[in-house]
Formats: C-alpha cells, structure tokens, sequence
C-alpha cells in the first residue's frame, strides 16, 4: 500500500474517531530559534490546506505570536472564556490567513479546571498549535499539559542543541515525556540537520532514555526576516520561497502523526524517573554527542 492510500486511511480513521483537536505544544531550547514564528508559519499553512487552527499565544509581549502578526484583535479574552462569558469563537481574534489566535498567560491558565481547559482544546479546531512558555524548572503551563505531542525547536549549532537538550531534560524530569518531536530551523545543510538530529537523539535516548522524531527541516531563508518586517509570515508573504515550501510540508504531515494522550493522562501512568534532580543535572549534555 503506497503512502498517499495509508495517509487516507489513517485521515478516515481519524474522521471518524475524532474526540477534539489535535493540540501540539511548541517550545525552543532557548530564545531565538524561531519558536514563535514556527506557531505562525504552520497555522498559516494548515490554513491553507483547509484546516480549522486554533493559536494559543503563551509567550505575550514584543515577541509573541500578535505581535508578530502586527497585532490581532480580540486575541486576550482567555479569561472570559474560562469564566464563561464569552465563547471561544467569540474571543478568538481571527487572523486574515483564517486561523484563529487567543493570548493566554500562564497565570491564567494555572487557576483552570481541566475542564475549563477543554472548552480550549476539545472545540472544533483541527489543530491547536500553542506557543508554549516553560518555566525555570521546565514546565509546561496547565494548558500545555493537554497537548498530544511537544515539538522542540532548534538551530544547527553546538549551543542551541545543548540548550534544546537541556530543555527536552527538564521537560522529561517535570512531565515524564518520553517523546519530542524536533525541528531543526534555519537549516543551511540537510545532510548537516540530519546529522545534528542524530546526535541529538543518541544522546536523549542513552542518557534520558527518550526518543525523538523529526519534525522536519525549515530551511534558512533571508525572507523571514523580511516577512516579519512586514508583519507577515513567509508562508504567506514569499510563498514560493524554500522554507515557506518546508512548512507547508511539516504542516501536511504533522496531521498524520500517529494521535497519543495528553502528556497530563500519561503523566499519570507513567512510573517516575529512576533517577533524581541531582543525578539529572551531572549528565553530560548534547555537547558531547
């Protein structure tokens, strides 16, 4: 059976079957990356292929995903929708390339009943993409706990992998994760990205014994500077640009990713980590891969 009839199988069983959205939280190992401007190009181009993306902005300030976008209206009423006075539909700011953004801080989603989350996450959104804000310890917000799948992102240089390692650690220590999907943005050589991956997840999986898939590859391109500038997002601005074509590829494929519980349901099933927060902070990091 050829890959186009799997992936149409998989997408009726999924039809089917469907109990909510799919909810992906995303982080970066450090500031920089393209965490944020990942979020935008891929609701951007999920929207493009007809799916209904629901953007939760974690990240607020000069750098956040309204930001970006030069600013989306009604995009911080997450409150109101927690407290059930506004709907979701109602205090989502919808964006002009189709796919919605609501801010939500922190402090606001901590105080919420999973419940409350759900009106979030289990509307008719395709997809929830959240820019996702992890604490000093490595923490996901109460929200972030919800998602089925946390994607890393990363540059192909030496401290930006042991900073996405050192944040993939203390994501495993807090929740337990035993799975990250990793993007390698900015990429200038596939054989090199390919390369770092692997290394990357020798590493996870013999010190943390995680395991981790490739997201994909965004190649580095002088027009997403140029693209925020205008307030845009490549995939929209320069559609024909190479790393505007690498999103639409992770977009399309990341919707046939196999569909796994909640990191909070897992959390819960999975024994704890067989060593401590001392034993966690002398093994040696991404660096020496």
């Amino acid at each position: 059976m050829d890959k186009f009839v799997q992936d149409q199988a998989e997408g009726l069983r999924r039809l089917l079957a469907r109990a909510g959205s799919r909810v992906v939280a995303v982080a970066g190992g450090t500031r920089g990356v393209g965490a944020t401007t990942t979020v935008v190009n891929l609701a951007a181009a999920l929207a493009e292929q007809g799916k209904d993306v629901l953007v939760i902005d974690e990240c607020l300030g000069d750098r956040s995903v309204s930001a970006t976008l030069g600013g989306v209206r009604g995009a911080g009423n997450f409150s109101a929708v927690m407290r059930g006075e506004m709907t979701l539909e109602d205090a989502a700011g919808r964006h002009p390339l189709g796919f919605a953004v609501l801010a939500a801080s922190r402090g606001n989603c901590e105080s919420c009943t999973k419940e409350q989350l759900g009106v979030v996450l289990s509307g008719s959104a395709d997809v929830v993409l959240i820019d996702a804000q992890v604490d000093r310890e490595g923490a996901l917000s109460a929200l972030a706990r919800q998602s089925h799948d946390v994607m890393v992102v990363t540059r192909v240089a030496a401290q930006a992998i042991t900073d996405a390692y050192a944040c993939m650690k203390r994501l495993h220590f807090s929740h337990a994760i035993a799975q990250f999907r990793v993007l390698m943005n900015h990429v200038q050589s596939m054989t090199d990205a390919h390369v770092a991956f692997e290394n990357l997840a020798g590493v996870a999986g013999r010190y943390l014994a995680v395991s981790l898939e490739e997201a994909g590859c965004v190649s580095s391109e002088p027009l997403m500077a140029r693209a925020m500038e205008l307030s845009r997002c490549v995939v929209d601005a320069f559609p024909s640009a190479p790393a505007a074509r690498d999103f639409r590829h992770i977009a399309a494929e990341l919707q046939y990713w196999p569909m796994r519980p909640a990191i909070s349901s897992r959390a819960h099933s999975v024994p704890p980590a067989a060593v401590t927060a001392a034993q966690f902070a002398d093994q040696p990091s991404a660096q020496h891969a």
